[in-house]
């Protein structure tokens, strides 16, 4: 007989709250799965400025979900990241890479119409909580 894996929520305070019926990330097994985090502060307010500060904000939240499960950046196998306009690439990539630094997960970048408050850029990863 097989058991079924248990998923389990994973929350902190130290990222903002999901605003909707999300949660910050959930763990099944040795994989995490975060939401998309967006540029709010841990109260929950936009940050102020633009793409640099914005993708910033957004990897704090990312490195804040990334701890609650026990993981971090190094654990990373997979990123996604969604940017309001591509010409900002560059710029987002410069950031992506200051926090990854030689490790090099998968990774999708896409340009999407709109995001959820207007936000420039929101990115969601997947990561190995197994890694050693």
């Amino acid at each position: 007989m097989t058991t079924k894996q248990q998923l389990q929520v994973i929350a902190t305070d130290k990222a903002p709250a999901a605003i909707g019926p999300y949660s910050q990330a959930i763990k099944l097994g040795g994989l995490l799965f975060t939401s998309g985090q967006i540029p709010l502060d841990a109260a929950g307010q936009l940050v102020e400025g633009g793409i640099e500060e914005q993708t910033h904000q957004v990897f704090r939240n990312l490195e804040a979900v990334l701890a609650a499960a026990g993981a971090g950046f190094q654990d990373v196998v997979k990123a996604t990241v969604f940017m309001k306009d591509m010409n900002q690439f560059v710029t987002v990539n410069g950031i992506y890479s200051s926090y990854f630094g030689e490790h090099k997960p998968a990774r999708s970048a896409v340009e999407v119409a709109r995001l959820p408050k207007d936000v420039l850029v929101e990115i969601e990863v997947i990561a190995s909580t197994n890694v050693e």
